[in-house]
């Protein structure tokens, strides 16, 4: 019998599906995998009800031309620059595909979010992380003099994630000018993920769109903004002229991404911003992430206060995540499932915050009723 390839025989379990599975098999609360507990906008859900029955066919690969236009509109670029994606993670394998091959290498920061490691070894590349530097404070900082010395002539891209998940780390328009300043003395691609674009929690965020639109790739989710992460709604905002070659890749991946859906999030995105929902978004998980990060130093905690997403760090030293989840039940994401290079510092958590207060109270109620009866060493 022949066998499978070494990439599909040492794919495993991610981490986040084997900590919800978890999660379910002990009856914990699930603060590890990033979906929220609260339902989508009514207005998705009645814009969603609207297009089933009447958008049901394949959509052009690039998206529906409604969509792509309300992205435009929404992110400031021509909608025909603009390709729809079934989900963010589809965007970033597509660009991974697109941009880098074998003997190129892509600079990431660590911590680093799972997929990027396997989707550039997938397309042949090497990534090459850079650390984010944790201080005692529980800041993350980012030293540009570390990103200069790691672009050697095989750098092909730099894929960086501003609000970052896991740190919820926020770059300062100077960091990434100074990034732009690299890509372009380098002649490098950037990648933009910006799946948390509308999830922060100080001014917003600068965009590397603006600071360099010629070279970059912006990653955007409607299932981050529009709570409806099943929903498999991204897209890429490409710079000029380039689209259409990413439309004619995804051809040979999903296609098109759910048409109905679709024609939902044209018609949600322009209400969303009217309305002021991601106004009243960001303020109620501002509150969330506030009862949590309160409750988890009153356990002895270091809390990473984030700038950005619905995550936070937190070091416990004492704790581990397989014995939270079966012992405590709750599922958080351990530190090390975000290293490259080297091991997390123990103790090392991300808690996902975006579930409803009654369940973050729960959850502290139990950590708290864990730390008391079942102490357990690193």
């Amino acid at each position: 019998m022949p066998e499978l390839l070494p990439r599909a025989r040492s794919s495993q379990e991610s981490v986040f599906a084997r900590m919800s599975r978890l999660a379910g098999q002990y009856g914990a609360v699930n603060l590890g995998q990033g979906f929220p507990s609260d339902a989508p906008p009514a207005f998705l859900l009645e814009a969603a009800r609207r297009a089933v029955g009447v958008a049901d066919q394949y959509s052009p690969p690039a998206g529906l031309l409604a969509l792509r236009d309300a992205l435009g509109a929404d992110l400031g670029v021509d909608g025909a620059d603009v390709v729809v994606t079934a989900g963010a993670t589809e965007a970033l394998h597509l660009l991974a595909q697109a941009l880098y091959g074998p003997g190129d290498e892509v600079l990431m920061l660590e911590p680093v979010f799972d997929i990027y490691l396997p989707q550039a070894r997938l397309a042949g590349a090497t990534p090459v992380t850079v650390p984010l530097r944790r201080t005692e404070a529980g800041r993350w900082t980012l030293d540009l003099g570390e990103v200069r010395a790691a672009v050697t002539p095989r750098t092909r891209a730099l894929l960086l994630n501003s609000p970052h998940n896991p740190t919820g780390r926020v770059f300062t328009r100077a960091e990434l000018e100074a990034l732009v300043a690299l890509a372009r003395q380098h002649d490098l691609w950037l990648i933009s993920d910006e799946v948390y674009d509308e999830l922060y929690f100080g001014e917003r965020p600068p965009s590397l769109r603006t600071l360099a639109p010629e070279r970059t790739f912006t990653v955007g989710s409607a299932g981050k903004r529009l709570e409806a992460t099943g929903w498999r709604i991204g897209w890429v905002a490409c710079p000029p002229g380039l689209a259409g070659n990413l439309a004619a890749l995804r051809q040979v991946t999903s296609f098109c991404a759910p048409t109905p859906l679709q024609a939902a999030v044209a018609a949600a995105l322009p209400v969303a911003r009217r309305t002021g929902f991601y106004e009243g978004l960001r303020e109620g998980y501002a509150a969330r992430l506030h009862l949590l990060a309160a409750g988890l130093r009153a356990l002895g905690a270091e809390v990473d206060l984030p700038g950005g997403t619905y995550f936070l760090m937190a070091r416990r030293p004492g704790w581990t995540a397989a014995a939270l989840v079966e012992h405590a039940g709750v599922a958080v994401i351990p530190g090390d499932a975000f290293a490259a290079r080297q091991p997390a510092p123990g103790g090392l958590f991300r808690f996902a915050f975006c579930k409803a207060p009654a369940q973050l109270e729960e959850a502290l109620e139990r950590l708290g009723r864990f730390g008391q009866t079942s102490p357990v060493h690193e």
